[in-house]
Parts: structure tokens; sequence; C-alpha cells
């Protein structure tokens, strides 16, 4: 089987004016595979809705394919300890649970191996920038990942798959300082939990208050050698660009300009887009890719531009797929 063959064919070739190609995209087919059930709005259409709209866009042709692998246990371990990664593994492949027994993720029997994959393929997206290969990527994983903490899958999440990338960037490559921007519709309650008292990891989060998971209050800003660390910035439902310009203009850019860290990491929801069922932002196509330059701009600054988009969140199919094309164009 080669889950990535059918995307692998339609991105650039190597030679001539692709080889100056800086951004990569993530793209598994296999990430269809998990699927929560009929009517369950993290489904695999969202997959196809990405990937439909990146061809009919022409970026593909633009970026550098990124294949998916499966993660191994001793890199899920840098954020999940090994009594909850067995957990997930024997209620989704060996007790056959629809639903994970730590919170609201809905499960079928490939979820526990597409959940690998999809971590995999962030930390193979993380290789490539680190290294130097890419200075940019897009990582179009399913399921998701900024609800899962330590020990809780919650909200769609199984592992944190951003949270892993940080801090797999920190062990196997050296960064010693990694900055998360988490523009998703609801709070990114897992990676604030595993990095709230780790002033090494930047974490920030733009989401509507209240709203699911009822946490991301503007007092909740890190613990001990992390106080100081954590940036909440709720906003009432029908907040646009208007509202997402001041906090970024005013608050999150000049946090990570004193920052200065030496990747950025974004957990790209797109339920922050107007006409998302799960959400009541009012975001549009062209916020995103503003929203995507301001980021780029300071990766440029103190990164050499190094930053990794992950997705997470964005359930109307149509928007989704627009959303996530505007955001990526803003990359290259």
């Amino acid at each position: 089987m080669q889950p990535d063959r059918a995307v692998r064919l339609k991105f650039a070739r190597p030679g001539g004016v692709e080889s100056s190609m800086n951004t990569g995209l993530l793209l598994d087919p296999a990430y269809q595979e998990h699927d929560p059930g009929p009517g369950h709005p993290e489904n695999p259409g969202r997959y196809a809705a990405v990937m439909n709209a990146l061809e009919a866009s022409g970026l593909l042709s633009k970026l550098k394919g990124i294949p998916s692998r499966l993660a191994e246990k001793p890199e899920l371990q840098l954020c999940h300890p090994a009594r909850y990664i067995d957990l997930v593994r024997r209620e989704v492949e060996e007790d056959g649970l629809e639903t994970l027994s730590t919170g609201d993720t809905d499960v079928c029997g490939k979820s526990h191996e597409i959940a690998l994959r999809a971590v995999g393929g962030v930390l193979n997206a993380v290789d490539e920038v680190m290294s130097g290969r890419l200075t940019r990527a897009f990582c179009a994983v399913r399921p998701p990942g900024h609800h899962a903490s330590a020990e809780k899958g919650m909200g769609f999440c199984l592992f944190n798959n951003i949270a892993l990338g940080a801090r797999h960037a920190q062990r196997k490559h050296g960064a010693s300082k990694v900055a998360v921007v988490d523009w998703d519709v609801h709070h990114g309650n897992g990676t604030q939990d595993l990095f709230y008292e780790d002033g090494s990891v930047f974490f920030a989060s733009t989401h509507q208050s209240p709203w699911y998971p009822f946490t991301g209050h503007a007092e909740e800003t890190g613990k001990g050698k992390g106080a100081g660390a954590t940036l909440n910035l709720p906003m009432a439902a029908g907040a646009g660009i208007q509202e997402f310009s001041k906090v970024f203009e005013e608050r999150l850019l000049p946090a990570l300009d004193a920052f200065k860290p030496d990747l950025i990491l974004i957990s790209a929801g797109f339920d922050s887009r107007i006409h998302d069922p799960l959400g009541r932002f009012r975001l549009t196509d062209g916020d995103f890719a503003l929203l995507t330059r301001h980021l780029r701009g300071l990766a440029d600054m103190h990164c050499g531009g190094r930053l990794v988009s992950v997705l997470e969140g964005g359930y109307n199919l149509d928007g989704l797929g627009s959303a996530v094309s505007a955001h990526v164009g803003a990359l290259l």
C-alpha cells in the first residue's frame, strides 16, 4: 500500500524551477480512514475538501510533498505517558470502543493507526523545516490534536500533534524556544496544559469565549517556570478581522517578538471562519491569509522563516477548503 502516492504524483517534480521550492505539504489519503461515524463533523470529507481545493487552486504544483509515517511510541512519550498511549491502542484496536473513555472523541477500528500517522507526518514536516530542506510546511492531518492533554483525549483528538511537533523540534533538532499560535475557534486546552509550566514553549490562543472547552481565560498565563509563556486572547462570538487585528497587533505579535522563537507552529483551526457550524467567529479566507502573513513575517524575523502549520478544526467543508487554500497560498 502506498497511501500518499495519489497525491505525490500531483506535486512538482524535482529539478528546474521547482528545486528552489521551500514550502511543503503533508497530505495522505490514509487520513480518510479515521471515521468517527455518520453525521460527525470531524469526518473524512474534511480531507477531501482540503485536497480538492488545493488541487483546484493550482497550489499543489508549487509545493513539495511530505510523506506521512507511523509515529513510534518513544516519540509519543515526548508528551504522553506510556499508560495513556497503551490505553488508546487497547480501547481502539482490542476493545472496539466507539468513544474514548477519556472524553468526547469518537473512533473506529483504524483511528489509532491513523492518529499515529498524523503525528508521524507532523514530525516529518518538522524534520524537513528544522533541517533546512524546507522553510515552511502545512500538514493536512486528521484527527486533530490540540484538545489532547497528556492523559486525556477529548474534543475529537487522540494525541496532541502540534505539541509533539514542538517537543520533537527541541529534542531532536535543538530548538531552544518554540512558539505555538492557535487560532482555532476552540481553546487549545491540551496544548496549554502540556506546556503551562514550561517557559521554553510560548503558547498563544485566540478563541471564542465562552465556548467549548470553557478554558483559556485571560488570567491563565502560565505557572512556575512557564509563568508569562501562555497568552490567552478570548473573544466574544461575532469577532472578525477587526478584533483579530487588534489582538494580533497589540498583544500577540509583540509577545512573539519578545519571545524570539526558533520555530513557529500554527494550530490552524478554520472553524474560526464565518459560517462554520461549530463556531461563531466571522473570519474570511482573506483574513486567514492576512494572519498567516503576520506570522510568516515574525518567522522571517526570528526563525530564518521556519514555520509549520498543522490543521485542527474547520467543519464547513466548502469554507474549509477555500480557507486552507488562502492560508497555504500565503505561506508560499
